[in-house]
């Protein structure tokens, strides 16, 4: 009986025909197989290079070049492919908590205006709600004190289109800045301000690192009180640079405060 001519047959030829595997695009999380080591995890990273890397659910992590059928998903081999349609980007916040935009061009600033009491006050508003201040084109103004705050009200003359918001601390009953702002009545005029002697004490302590703020007695300055009771051999300006530094959004910002701004820039940006 005559052999079987493989040549014939074409058999020899078999394990060189060209296999297609199924393409699957790879997401963020998809649970893979490496084949050849059999390592199972969630896709971490795809590169444009063809890298795969995976974690296992004991955190492990492991690197692998995709090639077509290196992979399974499901128990059958894939060829991983970039997705052809653009991922949405992931939504990204400002420190106030608004939602952030690529719209960063410089824009005219309104005629509306919010004043502070002072530049911690103004540099505190920049690093939370500066964002928010720049898109609806208002500017922040420090007073430096709130005594002469009825003149420079009437200096100021506002309107419909010209409106004024005024953040003032200690807004407590009996307190001077209560007085002062019941002297101040006008329809596009809107005062708002929180219970802190300074606005130093409307950071939470926890984000500056300590217990709570001081007591500091009257008649003894507030800020220079502070920092000797906590124990700092800083000047109130080197001690608040690392106060405002420890901030990094709305959530290291007492209540009160957060809601006296939120206020005042929906006011002067109807």
């Amino acid at each position: 009986m005559a052999g079987h001519d493989r040549w014939a047959s074409n058999d020899v030829l078999e394990g060189f025909r060209e296999t297609t595997y199924p393409i699957l695009e790879v997401e963020h999380g998809m649970h893979l197989t490496h084949g050849g080591s059999q390592f199972h995890g969630a896709v971490a990273a795809f590169t444009q290079a063809g890298t795969v890397l995976l974690v296992d659910e004991h955190g492990r992590r492991e690197s692998f070049a995709a090639h077509d059928g290196s992979f399974l998903h499901k128990g059958v081999r894939v060829a991983l492919r970039e997705p052809t349609t653009p991922r949405p980007s992931a939504i990204r916040f400002t420190p106030s908590g608004s939602i952030e935009t690529d719209n960063t061009r410089a824009k005219v600033a309104k005629a509306s205006r919010i004043w502070v009491e002072g530049i911690h006050d103004a540099e505190l508003i920049e690093k939370i709600w500066g964002d928010d201040l720049r898109h609806e084109a208002i500017v922040v103004e420090p007073l430096h004190g709130a005594d002469d705050l009825a003149t420079a009200v009437s200096a100021f003359a506002p309107s419909r289109d010209r409106r004024l918001g005024v953040l003032l601390d200690h807004l407590v009953a009996g307190s001077k800045e209560t007085r002062i702002a019941a002297t101040i009545s006008r329809e596009h005029v809107l005062i708002a301000g929180h219970p802190y002697v300074d606005v130093w004490q409307a950071i939470k302590p926890a984000a500056v690192g300590i217990v709570s703020w001081p007591t500091v007695p009257r008649g003894t300055p507030w800020k220079e009180g502070v920092i000797e009771r906590l124990g700092r051999d800083l000047e109130p300006g080197a001690f608040w640079d690392q106060v405002l530094g420890s901030v990094a959004s709305y959530r290291d910002i007492e209540t009160p405060l957060v809601n006296a701004v939120e206020r005042l820039i929906d006011f002067v940006s109807p």
